[in-house]
């Protein structure tokens, strides 16, 4: 891992954090220039200070860490905006993006769009923006960054244009292949144009666009389900 240079200051925001020892936590960090990190906050769960009150998700972060080894110790963390103040389903909404980027990137591999992403989709939910639509759009750029962007304009194959009245499958990692008619497994032409272009302003495209979007997730995630996700279904608002 390139530790950058003592002393400088990244843009970092927390996914996860877990007691470490007696009176450490081991932070998990999404960061622009070096993708996720873990760090030890050495002494948080001992004292009540300013740093382990900024240590909160949703809240975007300045921070230094050194060391030698794979877990390197964090030094300082310093408020780099006002924090999200998500809430209710928005709040549980928060905590599903960090657990698809906990679960989907690796450690050290840097994706500076994808930062850029997940800030933008806290300002969208923070500012009461359609969860749904807002969710659907952060999944689809997660794909995107991490190389497994959905193919959503042509046919897989032939490579036909997707046309709006038609009906179509999906092939995962290949695309859409045309169907003869409607069934519960396709996908409207119009719902796949529309995620393409990050409309979504209906909602039969949004309810295509979140089933699609879970297949090919889930595709990667593998068995182990998401547990915010279970939440979130339970409350029937995403």
């Amino acid at each position: 891992m390139n530790t950058g240079r003592r002393g400088q200051l990244y843009a970092a925001f927390v996914l996860h954090q877990r007691p470490y020892r007696d009176t450490s936590r081991i932070v998990d960090l999404l960061t622009a220039e070096f993708g996720r990190v873990a760090l030890v906050a050495r002494g948080v769960r001992s004292r009540r200070g300013s740093q382990a009150a900024l240590l909160q998700p949703f809240r975007p972060l300045l921070v230094a860490w050194s060391g030698r080894g794979e877990m390197k110790t964090l030094n300082s963390v310093e408020p780099s905006g006002e924090a999200f103040g998500l809430k209710g389903a928005v709040l549980f909404s928060g905590y599903y993006l960090n657990e698809l980027l906990l679960r989907l990137t690796r450690k050290h591999d840097p994706h500076p769009e994808l930062f850029a992403v997940y800030h933008a989709t806290l300002e969208r939910l923070n500012q009461s923006e359609n969860q749904s639509r807002a969710l659907r759009i952060f999944e689809k750029r997660l794909l995107e960054c991490l190389g497994y962007g959905l193919n959503l304009q042509s046919t897989a194959g032939d490579n036909h244009q997707v046309d709006a009245g038609c009906h179509y499958t999906y092939r995962i990692e290949r695309g859409p292949e045309l169907q003869a008619a409607e069934s519960a497994a396709s996908y409207a032409g119009r719902s796949l144009l529309s995620l393409a272009s990050e409309d979504l302003s209906d909602e039969n495209s949004l309810q295509d666009a979140r089933r699609l979007l879970r297949e090919n997730l889930d595709y990667y995630l593998g068995d182990k389900p998401l547990k915010s996700r279970q939440i979130l279904y339970s409350m029937r608002s995403w």
